[in-house]
């Protein structure tokens, strides 16, 4: 089984694309914690990736190809795989495409997980967390005994600046932009299995393996 998992920020793709790896027994390789990585590891690759990240910029899909190249070459990913935070545009897709098939893989299905704008702002604006422990909560599913106070340490929640409404609904736009020419470019593949991300998270997850199991994806 070889997957790629789209979906919009706050969604819940990371808690689903580690429940999804897990029920099929292949490695999550999110791009993202795979960047750290090669990163803390100080290969060259890892090198090469920080002098952009330190100066702010956004690393060349070259060295994110090379990097996820050089992960799928490893034994566990032979029989399968879940990438997860690449690609993000119709470029990406088609670079990974022409990667993919050099090292001899092709893309089996593409879960996107569908949540409605409005429900996005309201889980990831309703975060709150804690300055001192760290501990996260949200005004909804989880406030604190005592409104805007850590539970832990009588600590004054904060809210991230990407967390405000505003902020999030960029972060949507953005993410709009760049995956509608993806659900066209794997869509006209028939490789595109759309889930409904509203509910609870096993619910999700069910939704997820049915339409994969159903696809004939194992």
């Amino acid at each position: 089984m070889r997957l790629i998992l789209l979906g919009p920020p706050g969604a819940g793709k990371g808690t689903q694309a580690t429940r999804v790896a897990e029920r099929f027994e292949v490695p999550h390789i999110a791009t993202g914690d795979l960047l750290r990585q090669i990163v803390a590891q100080e290969t060259d690759l890892g090198r090469e990736a920080k002098r952009y990240m330190d100066a702010g910029k956004l690393v060349p899909d070259g060295v994110v190809l090379q990097m996820l190249r050089d992960r799928l070459s490893q034994p566990d990913a032979q029989k399968g795989f879940l990438l997860d935070g690449f690609p993000r545009n119709r470029v990406q897709a088609e670079a990974l495409d022409v990667m993919l098939a050099e090292v001899g893989h092709d893309i089996d299905a593409v879960v996107s997980i569908r949540v409605p704008d409005q429900e996005i702002i309201e889980r990831i604006s309703g975060r709150r967390s804690c300055p001192v422990c760290k501990r996260v909560y949200h005004t909804v599913s989880n406030p604190p005994a005592n409104d805007g106070i850590c539970d832990d340490d009588d600590a004054e929640l904060v809210q991230r600046e990407d967390d405000k409404p505003d902020v999030v609904q960029e972060r949507l736009d953005v993410f709009h932009r760049q995956t509608a020419p993806l659900i066209e470019f794997y869509g006209d593949r028939e490789l595109i299995r759309t889930i409904d991300g509203v509910g609870e998270v096993d619910e999700v997850s069910d939704r997820i393996a049915e339409a994969l199991e159903g696809a004939g994806v194992s």
